[in-house]
This record gives structure tokens, sequence and C-alpha cells, in this order.
């Protein structure tokens, strides 16, 4: 009967350790209103703008950090030593769904009313004067350097 016991509490602690390992990849749950841009600091709220960066130096590469805005996620990825590692991901969320997507592989469209003005909306798929990943840098990086000046946030150089 104690063999029994044991072995049934040995089963439990496997199962609910593997239940509470958080994932090493893909976008992780915002708790809207409650978690804050790493960023500007500003409350994540919009559903349909926030961004995610999973990566970072060799001992925590698999850490999460939110944004509300794809703008403020890219440009604070632009200034962490790690950015070019082939490993770091970037999620956006739809601006229709809500549903993330593959920073890199997204479309973005422009005349939006992003939290930080960046004034991109990512989505799945390409559209008439929708911009790639690459254009949306470096549109990021333009509206950076002409409305943003005076948040306190150095300009960007690319």
């Amino acid at each position: 009967m104690k063999r029994r016991t044991f072995l049934l509490a040995g089963s439990a602690l496997l199962v609910l350790s593997a239940c509470s390992r958080k994932p090493e990849t893909g976008p992780v749950p915002i708790r809207w209103d409650q978690e804050t841009c790493a960023r500007c600091g500003m409350a994540i709220s919009d559903r349909h703008y926030a961004a995610e960066v999973r990566g970072g130096p060799e001992a925590d590469r698999t850490r999460v950090w939110k944004f509300d805005d794809i703008g403020c996620a890219l440009l604070w990825l632009d200034e962490q030593p790690w950015k070019a590692d082939p490993r770091v991901e970037i999620w956006v969320a739809d601006h229709r769904t809500g549903d993330w997507l593959d920073a890199r592989k997204a479309w973005y469209v422009t005349g939006q009313h992003s939290p930080m003005g960046f004034g991109l909306g990512a989505q799945s798929e390409p559209a008439p004067g929708a911009l790639d990943f690459a254009k949306a840098r470096l549109h990021v990086y333009a509206v950076e350097r002409r409305e943003h000046r005076h948040r306190g946030h150095a300009p960007m150089e690319h």
C-alpha cells in the first residue's frame, strides 16, 4: 500500500511539474492593463497592437519582454547586445483579430492608431501598400526621429 501511494504521489508530482513549466518558445499571454511596456512603461491595454520579444543573453534565452506597440519592441530590441541572435523571436498581435503573428513574417499596414503612434498594424497577408518587416523597421525609425524625439528617447541612426 505504501508503495502504491508513493508511486501515485510521484506521478502526480511529475504531471504538476510538467504543467507548470513555462514554454521555451512562442508568445505568452499578457495580463491586459496590468503589465507594462518594457520600453516606455505604459500599461499594455490594446490587444491589437501588442508585441513580445523572446530571447536574451546566454543564461536567459527564453525570457519574454512585452510591449504596447511594435515600434517600442523594435527600438528596445535594437539596444540589446543579443539583438542579432537568430534565436530571438519577435511576436506581434494582428491588428484585426489580436492573434499572435511572427513579426518577421507579418505585413504591416500604415495609418493605424497604435498606442505609441508608430501607426503600424500587423496582419498575416499582404495588402496594397503594406510593408514587409524590413520596411516596417525603417518606418519605426523614421517615426522615432520625426515624432518621438521630445519623449526622451534618442533617435535611431539607420
